[in-house]
């Protein structure tokens, strides 16, 4: 359910969230999550993800890709 919600943040019209927000997400979160984090699409953040540019840590363990949220936050700050 939280990714449910978290991801919801990520649609169009949905505020983008705020470092502080991140900062209470679970320790990995799906791309889709990642995504509405830096701002960018779902599509391009899984096409970022399968050519190893993503923005943050990606890691894979079969079909499920997982973004690592201390990652996000890193790249965040060093942005900022």
């Amino acid at each position: 359910m939280a990714e449910t919600l978290l991801a919801a943040q990520g649609q169009a019209g949905a505020p983008a969230p705020t470092l502080a927000d991140i900062r209470t997400w679970p320790a990995t979160v799906d791309v889709a999550t990642a995504c509405s984090a830096f701002g960018i699409s779902r599509s391009y953040g899984y096409e970022l993800a399968g050519r190893g540019e993503f923005p943050a840590r990606v890691i894979k363990r079969g079909r499920v890709t997982r973004v690592v949220t201390a990652s996000i936050i890193a790249g965040l700050e060093a942005s900022a």
